[in-house]
């Protein structure tokens, strides 16, 4: 059990150059390998530099580089344009697709009264610990998971063994683990390292993933002073050190605490990155904290046409809608359909605003109709965008030509943002 490497600080921006140098050191300090398996995210984690990083690596080990599989989780496969800008010059035919339904091999089972413990109670089952197949065969002498450090809505901070988990994880293993965040509740988890599932799939990791050569490549990215995302941190390494020294940087770069809470915010999201509301809705998981009673969040989403990504997911949303956590947690009691898509009912949860604040979607591709059915209030994007948007704006608080304040966030996924109390 090693930590390889971990430099970086809330000041540092390491460059092209510097990670490359210090990904060398890394992988000449493992020694040769023959046969590496590079396990980055999907495209929804562009800013990540994972693609860069994962590009890097195949610089160095070129023909012993023989499998790359995005942890795309449930997500939809990635296009040949979103590989190529994400990876470069990564060869295509390195790439395969994870099918979180077919493609699993279930390697152990966190016992329920470990559950039941780390959750208080609120979950007592025992928890499948799934990957897929290829990460499993013992085809390769080394396993490199690479990924962001940053809050998050179901385990508190993303990545690390997570990527592994969920992100090339099952059906059960999926649903589950987000409806145990969700149930435990995402303002008890968001911005913290050790958090209730976090202990379950380190259990995992401990008791059934030590015959794999995993190293775990962890980027931290937070803004420089033009608001540009820039790497404020690189850590390498095979246990949970790696990544408990990644999120103590997360925590001070990707965290914006506020002194009052917000009445009106406005969060643009990229039409490239999100496609779903299961993606765009990182817009209302990362803002919550910092939303005042009554307040309205406007969502900018010139990309979204769907609910879920999965069709039995996006046919879920729409039957069920984004009600309250009592209502979801009523509804997963009673229907048999909803406890078989747990995940589903996780981001029902997520996606409520618990009757606190308004949420305004304005979506390129879903209609009035559609948008008004699962909970929100619908607003004309051109209108929005007319009214809010502007040639270099910046995070941060804005006014209208009318006099109207409002809060702007570019990029949901990069932070999160609370009221101190």
């Amino acid at each position: 059990m090693a930590l390889h490497l971990a430099i970086g600080s809330p000041t540092t921006d390491l460059s092209d150059d510097q990670l490359r140098e210090a990904l060398t050191e890394v992988y000449e300090k493992l020694g040769p390998r023959e046969r590496v398996f590079a396990v980055p995210p999907d495209y929804s984690r562009y800013a990540s530099r994972a693609g860069r990083l994962t590009e890097m690596t195949w610089e160095h080990y070129r023909e012993k580089l023989v499998d790359v599989m995005p942890a795309v989780g449930t997500h939809k496969e990635m296009s040949e344009k979103q590989l190529r800008k994400m990876f470069g010059e990564t060869p295509l035919e390195l790439f395969s697709y994870h099918n979180w339904r077919t493609d699993i091999d279930t390697v152990g089972s966190v016992p329920a009264e470990f559950v039941g413990e780390v959750t208080e109670g609120i979950y007592t089952k025992d928890w499948p610990a799934q990957v897929n197949k290829r990460i499993n065969s013992g085809e390769h002498d080394l396993i490199l998971s690479i990924g962001q450090v940053v809050p998050h809505e179901v385990i508190g901070m993303a990545n690390y063994n997570k990527n592994i988990f969920v992100g090339t994880g099952g059906v059960r293993g999926i649903n589950e683990s987000h409806y145990i965040g969700a149930a435990y509740g995402m303002e008890r988890i968001m911005g913290r390292g050790d958090t209730p599932l976090r202990k379950i799939l380190n259990y995992a990791q401990d008791n059934f993933l030590q015959h794999l050569p995993i190293i775990y490549v962890l980027t931290v990215i937070g803004p420089n002073q033009t608001g540009e995302s820039v790497v404020r941190g690189l850590f390498v390494g095979d246990d949970v050190e790696c990544f408990e020294r990644a999120c103590e940087l997360s925590r001070a770069v990707n965290l914006q605490q506020l002194d009052a809470p917000l009445k009106k915010v406005v969060v643009n999201l990229n039409a490239e990155k999100f496609e779903s509301t299961w993606l765009g809705n990182k817009a209302i998981y990362r803002t919550r904290m910092a939303i005042a009673d009554e307040g309205e969040l406007i969502i900018l989403a010139p990309g979204v046409d769907c609910f879920g990504e999965d069709p039995d997911i996006d046919r879920l949303i729409r039957k069920y809608g984004y009600r309250t956590t009592p209502e979801i947690l009523e509804f997963v009691e009673k229907k048999e359909e909803l406890r078989e898509n747990l995940s589903a009912a996780a981001h029902l949860i997520h996606g409520s605003t618990e009757n606190r604040f308004k949420v305004t979607y304005c979506t390129g591709g879903l209609t009035q109709e559609e948008v008004e059915s699962v909970g929100y209030e619908y607003g004309d994007l051109s209108e929005y965008q007319e009214k809010y948007l502007s040639e270099g704006l910046s995070n941060g608080i804005h006014t209208t030509a009318d006099g109207e304040a409002y809060f702007y966030i570019d990029d949901p996924a990069m932070g999160l943002w609370s009221y101190e109390e």
